[in-house]
């Protein structure tokens, strides 16, 4: 049997995925689910379910989460994606937590962190007699080391930094992501509070308390704290909102401890040192058609994949090699799974329902409560005949009187990659684009179409690969009028749905969703903040345990979009002001400096110089004269500076340089330096920080205008896949690629 899958998918496959032996391809995709099927059938004694898991995986019915695609029946056998870890007020316990943090992403998984308990800024070091330097000194220092960490070779460091609201530091947490070049391996949330809320509702004060004395020290306007929050979500996306009190009061184990942080992307709040295993359902292939020929969901297959997908992620539990010993004890002591979907925009498009409307809330609330309870009705069987989960005494499920196997069994998760792998739409979010346009080999051009577009357009005699062209120019079929107008209603994409809709979505989902749900709100880039302020709100009205929010084109260096309306091109080729840039002519005085940077071809120097309209100029030399590598960093350096005297920000140089490698990288100076340009791309970006890119210090520029660019391996929305250089889409609470589904987050 040979699984079905797309060219795309079998990339992103090959890629990431199948076993390899010195860069070379040893197992095929049907090989990869064969060795994973029989992985987590181990502990079964019926033979059987290693075909069931087989066959709902090469069915792309059911998909689990990519560590354990990766690792399942390899020497590795890190099958999480899921970890928190505590973070203690003490030098030992922060950097035990680091070290621990460190082994786990070097395994595949993504951790996520409370510094709530970490005393403020400035406050007493007793053991010392000095002071404090807060939380956010210590994300800066966990993100320095994720830097350094490659996940497993294929998956990178990933990391949520929450901070309670009523943390005297909070204000500086708020605010730490507004350069966007800082803390690039985390995404941020605040913890709210139900005494926050309340109080920005009454528009009243709210105490700050110090963790470590547990005494108030101070107050704040709760509605000016909640508008910094709205601004900078505004402004670059960050921080999202938790709201811990709601994700507490549905804790299935309160009696073990209190959840104070969740994964990466925001949808499984964990206790401390407790680790998930998740996987998902494609929601596309539960359909049938009726007598009639209509199309319905498939109730009975969606059961049975349920309960495969249930049992499944429990022997994941015990399959799983896990990083550290807490983690191990915590997660064979609760047994958390998190059952999720997947293909929902394409099953609300087969089934002829819009994503924004009330028929498309209305299903998403029968869908889940119905996975809800067949899961928790697997779950339930499961127990009986392998026992409840170890701390079931003292549970939620044992005042119920009612045998548990796991304390959760569903999560609403990110699913970027296996999405790809299994044709589908990605979670819980609408469809990004109908079709888009993204560039390969020698400047050649492919459009990728939506399988499900696709399917539609040929049903209904419409399909043609002259429409196919137009769409992928915007992505959207909303002002096509060669598409009837009930189909233009249906076929929706994430930017035509508001953001209500968008919240009403996540919240009927969250409704009858143990954990959490992660999923991104899509605003326009004309969106006001009180637009994002009326979300948050809304999100908590709804019963929502978080919100994350993006605004088109609110981050610096933006510039991919899905397409370009054929209007917007033309516009751009007639406008006088965007002419084709000259470099200014090089002024007769510069000052400047040069540095000195050993790389793996020897001692670079490097000159940066300037004049009065900020840096003009940059020049290498390299050991003696001449060479490869001579020539190869004269050429970058002059290019260099042809952009920086035609206009380009030298942040944007940075950022194509930084991280580019050659095959003998060096340690310099404590840092890493890869090759010659992204040698240049260092001292260049030193010099910006030191003297800011216009002759005026980066400190005042930044507090003018907060967010310059960043470097290559900090990717966000918009720009260019560091691994394809596909298309880069928020959605599920992250940056990903719609080409290869590399993900900030995982």
């Amino acid at each position: 049997m040979q699984v079905q899958l797309s060219d795309n998918a079998r990339i992103v496959l090959e890629r990431r995925y199948l076993a390899k032996i010195d860069n070379k391809i040893v197992e095929t995709p049907e090989d990869m689910l064969r060795r994973v099927a029989r992985n987590i059938a181990q502990f079964e004694t019926d033979p059987v379910w290693e075909e069931r898991f087989f066959a709902v995986m090469d069915n792309l019915e059911f998909l689990p989460n990519s560590p354990t695609l990766m690792n399942a029946g390899r020497e590795l056998q890190q099958l999480s994606a899921c970890f928190v870890l505590p973070v203690e007020d003490s030098m030992e316990g922060i950097f035990e937590t680091l070290k621990n943090t460190a082994l786990i992403q070097k395994s595949g998984g993504g951790t996520g962190f409370s510094f709530s308990r970490l005393r403020p800024k400035s406050d007493m070091v007793s053991t010392t007699g000095g002071v404090a330097s807060g939380p956010v000194s210590f994300m800066k220092c966990y993100n320095a080391a994720t830097d350094a960490i490659k996940q497993g070779g294929t998956r990178r460091g990933a990391n949520m930094g929450i901070l309670r609201v009523d943390h005297p530091d909070i204000l500086e947490f708020i605010q730490c992501k507004a350069d966007s070049s800082e803390i690039t391996n985390f995404n941020i949330s605040v913890g709210i509070t139900e005494e926050f809320m309340e109080a920005v509702f009454a528009d009243e004060t709210y105490q700050l308390i110090n963790p470590r004395s547990k005494e108030a020290v101070g107050e704040l306007q709760a509605r000016e704290v909640f508008e910094l929050i709205v601004e900078m979500a505004w402004k670059n996306g960050e921080p999202g909102i938790v709201f811990l009190d709601r994700i507490n009061r549905f804790n299935p184990t309160p009696h073990v401890g209190e959840m104070e942080a969740t994964n990466p992307c925001g949808e499984q709040p964990l206790l401390p040192n407790e680790s998930c295993n998740l996987g998902s359902i494609n929601l596309a292939k539960m359909v049938k058609q009726d007598a009639d020929g209509q199309w319905t969901v498939d109730w009975a297959r969606l059961r049975e994949v349920v309960e495969i997908g249930v049992r499944f992620l429990d022997n994941v539990i015990d399959a799983n090699n896990y990083p550290i010993a807490e983690i191990r004890d915590m997660t064979y002591a609760n047994r958390k799974i998190g059952l999720g979907v997947m293909g929902f925009a394409d099953l609300l498009i087969r089934l002829g329902i819009p994503y924004n409307s009330e028929e498309g809330v209305e299903l998403a609330r029968e869908l889940m409560q119905f996975i809800q309870t067949a899961g928790h009705d697997a779950s339930s069987k499961l127990a009986e005949e392998r026992g409840s989960f170890p701390n079931y005494a003292g549970s939620v499920f044992e005042e119920q009187g009612r045998p548990m196997r796991n304390a959760t069994v569903t999560t609403i998760a990110p699913t970027g990659t296996i999405s790809i792998i299994a044709g589908c739409s990605s979670g819980i979010e609408p469809i990004f684009a109908l079709a888009f346009t993204r560039n390969v080999l020698d400047n050649d051009r492919l459009i990728e179409v939506n399988p499900m577009f696709e399917t539609i357009l040929r049903e209904e005699g419409l399909y043609s690969a002259e429409l196919i062209e137009e769409v992928a120019q915007t992505g959207n079929v909303k002002d096509m009028e060669a598409i009837p107008e009930e189909l233009r209603r249906i076929l929706v994409t994430a930017y035509e749905v508001t953001p209500e809709w968008h919240i009403r979505m996540q919240a009927a989902f969250q409704e009858f969703t143990d954990n959490a749900v992660s999923k991104t709100v899509n605003f326009p880039k004309e969106a006001a903040k009180e637009d994002i302020r009326a979300v948050y709100e809304l999100a908590y009205e709804l019963g929502c345990k978080g919100v994350t929010v993006y605004r088109a084109g609110s981050r610096e260096g933006e510039v991919l979009t899905v397409g370009h309306k054929k209007e917007e091109l033309k516009e751009d080729t007639e406008a006088p002001s965007r002419s084709r840039p000259a470099p200014r002519k090089r002024p007769t005085v510069t000052r400047g400096e040069t540095v000195r940077i050993k790389t793996g071809c020897g001692s670079l120097y490097v000159t940066i110089n300037s004049d009065d309209q900020g840096i003009c100029e940059v020049f290498t030399t390299i050991g003696k004269a001449g060479g490869c590598a001579g020539a190869f960093s004269e050429a970058t350096a002059r290019l260099a500076s042809l952009a920086l005297r035609s206009g380009v920000e030298p942040q944007q140089v940075v950022k194509q340089l930084k991280g580019i490698r050659c095959p003998h990288p060096i340690w310099e100076g404590g840092r890493q330096v890869l090759s010659c340009p992204d040698a240049i791309a260092q001292v260049l970006d030193e010099y910006i920080k030191n003297n800011g890119t216009n002759g005026v210090k980066i400190e005042a520029r930044e507090k003018a205008n907060p967010g310059p660019g960043r470097s290559s391996d900090r990717v966000f929305a918009g720009e260019a896949c560091p691994e394809c250089s596909g298309t880069m889409v928020q959605e599920s609470g992250c940056a990903t690629c719609l080409d290869c589904g590399f993900s900030r987050c995982s």
